[in-house]
């Protein structure tokens, strides 16, 4: 070890140094960073109806808010921050990256209008772009491929349980808090973004001061001395792999229906079955949360449980989700009754988070050690590009359109409308399965 990286607090630790008991409490750790990084994402769909009637937006408008401005610097951000992680400290980026995402959540709290509340969640997404590649490469070294895609769909519980964060406890504390002062009063929906937003400082010195980096490349017995590759070199392996491609494809797609309906299932409910945000909160993230909870993990367990009897199966249980999912998914939007509604939301909302766990490990698998963070950053930044960021603005677009024939039902219809793409997606996962295997001996030739 050498004396600069000796100095460096939470060196990278050898894999010998770092017992099981360490290696569960860093992956506990990292969802903790996941939660804050998903709840103060989610936060403004369960707030957006009472900001859109206070600033008197557009469907549109709306839709560039909930997703655009925050995915359109998340993921461009991402891929240089990823490629700094790649080569740097990684413990450092996600320290940092929480640190801004929650401040930045707080002061949300005291914008007046359209153009002040989209530079605030710009800084959100700065701040949130930091921290997913890091993660996902930390989790990779502390986890071999037998084990990796459970680990990650481990981690990714941070969404389910995020989202029972943001969505209710947003909900509950917009209704009941408030902050009076002499000079200032934080109430309704600016006392939810203060009191979900500060939280994630604390969780930041956590990290900062308990999580140790694992050597690279270390549950695979590489030692990952080679520098880093350039951005051409690591997105032109990519290329190169028919079944990361064929993920990537796959996940983006299923995005596509997974992100719109978190962003606008609070507006949808409230406009087509005239609940209020309280009342629908703790119903909807309870659905939310544990559906797509149970099936995040599954979708890692499956992975690993039947990719070591078929390593095509690693993708294919996604695409078999999916397809379950799909007429649960189109009822939805088809009937009127409200309590049949949220019944039916928790079979695709867990079908929707099988993809997690799988897409994850496939894109820290498919690719070199050291290649790893750079090719998560990818990944997230083509999810949520268009995932989240152009999803978020054609529902509000489509749903701008519809406005005038289908009234309160626009977004009903509009949602309906994206759930095309889950068929879609089910091809690409399925057809990903027929390349993992030689995928897999190509990464392992390059780690070497």
């Amino acid at each position: 070890m050498t004396a600069d990286t000796a100095a460096i607090p939470g060196v990278r630790a050898q894999q010998s140094e770092l017992s099981t008991n360490y290696k569960i409490y860093v992956l506990g750790l990292l969802v903790l960073v996941y939660v804050s990084n998903y709840a103060d994402r989610v936060l403004l769909g369960i707030l957006m109806p009472a900001i859109q009637a206070e600033f008197g937006l557009s469907y549109i408008e709306v839709g560039i808010l909930s997703g655009t401005v925050f995915a359109i610097f998340y993921a461009v951000l991402g891929i240089p921050i990823a490629m700094y992680a790649d080569r740097g400290n990684r413990k450092a980026v996600i320290v940092v990256a929480t640190a801004i995402w929650s401040l930045m959540t707080a002061l949300c709290a005291v914008t007046n209008n359209f153009w002040q509340l989209a530079l605030t969640r710009i800084g959100v997404g700065v701040g949130e772009a930091g921290s997913g590649p890091p993660s996902h490469s930390i989790i990779a070294d502390l986890f071999s491929i037998k084990a990796r895609a459970t680990a990650l769909g481990i981690f990714s519980q941070g969404v389910s349980l995020g989202l029972v964060l943001g969505i209710y406890g947003g909900a509950q504390a917009a209704a009941h808090l408030s902050w009076h002062t002499e000079y200032f009063v934080l109430e309704g929906w600016r006392m939810a973004f203060v009191v979900m937003g500060l939280p994630g400082l604390i969780i930041a010195l956590l990290v900062w001061f308990t999580l140790k980096e694992p050597r690279r490349g270390a549950s695979e017995g590489h030692s990952a001395s080679a520098d880093a590759p350039p951005l051409s070199t690591t997105i032109a392996f990519i290329r190169s792999q028919p079944a990361l491609v064929h993920t990537l494809a796959g996940a983006t797609l299923t995005t596509l229906v997974g992100y719109t309906g978190v962003i606008w299932w609070p507006t949808f409910i409230m406009k087509s079955h005239g609940l209020s945000p309280t009342d629908m909160s703790a119903f909807l993230a309870l659905v939310f949360g544990v559906g797509s909870g149970i099936g995040i993990f599954l979708g890692g367990y499956c992975a690993d449980l039947f990719g070591r009897r078929d390593i095509k199966m690693i993708p294919r249980v996604v695409a078999f989700a999916i397809l379950i999912g799909l007429p649960f998914g189109i009822a939805i939007y088809l009937v009127d009754d409200s309590t049949l509604v949220f019944l039916l939301i928790g079979i695709p909302a867990a079908t929707g988070g099988f993809y997690l766990g799988p897409s994850m490990a496939l894109v820290q698998s498919l690719v070199a050690v050291r290649m790893r963070t750079v090719a998560s950053g990818l990944f997230l930044f083509i999810v949520n590009i268009i995932g989240m960021g152009l999803g978020s603005l054609l529902v509000g677009t489509l749903a701008e359109a519809l406005k005038a024939p289908y009234g309160d039902d626009a977004v009903r219809y509009a949602l309906l409308v994206f759930m095309v793409f889950n068929a879609w997606a089910a091809y690409h996962y399925w057809r990903a399965g027929a390349f993992v295997a030689d995928g897999l001996k190509r990464a392992a030739e390059a780690s070497a």
